[in-house]
């Protein structure tokens, strides 16, 4: 498998996969695809990669701007994240995961956080902390993994297209 930054050729590919993968969802709306366009559109999808087998792409993963207590501080939101459905559970999430937390540290930032099961992102070293809140998300379904520096507190803000999705 090899992981890379996506290309243009990729978006296509990129936005039927998530959609794809968020169908079955029950907590989906249907709006991810779309974000990750949106997130380009604005220019805040500041690492988007792909992984790939045989020059066919199996999964994607997102990773933009946040805000904690209303300043970036070199915080980074990982999503949405895809894997085309006859590919799940082989490792292909987990691979994308840690490309991306590699490039994020190589690059200066102090982490990096999501909402999601922390039984399905533990293994990648994110952690629940009741500092952290997204809105009326449980903070147990509010993840963080320090890359750097100490642990923030505050309200998360996910870029401007996140937050239009959940209404704001």
């Amino acid at each position: 498998m090899n992981i890379r930054p996506e290309s243009p050729k990729d978006h296509a590919i990129i936005r039927r996969i998530t959609a794809d993968a968020f169908a079955p969802m029950a907590f989906s709306d249907g709006t991810e695809a779309d974000l990750i366009h949106d997130l380009r559109k604005e220019g805040d999808l500041i690492l988007s990669l792909v992984a790939e087998e045989d020059d066919t792409v199996l999964g994607h993963i997102a990773f933009s701007p946040v805000t904690i207590a209303n300043r970036h501080d070199g915080w980074f939101g990982l999503g949405p994240i895809a894997v085309t459905p006859d590919q799940q559970r082989r490792g292909i999430g987990t691979a994308l995961i840690a490309a991306g937390l590699t490039w994020l540290t190589d690059h200066g930032a102090k982490g990096c956080v999501l909402t999601g099961n922390p039984k399905v992102y533990g293994s990648s070293g994110f952690e629940s902390d009741p500092a952290l809140t997204y809105r009326t998300t449980p903070t147990e379904n509010v993840l963080r993994r320090i890359l750097s520096g100490p642990a923030p507190r505050g309200e998360v803000r996910f870029a401007p297209a996140f937050e239009r999705d959940q209404g704001a």
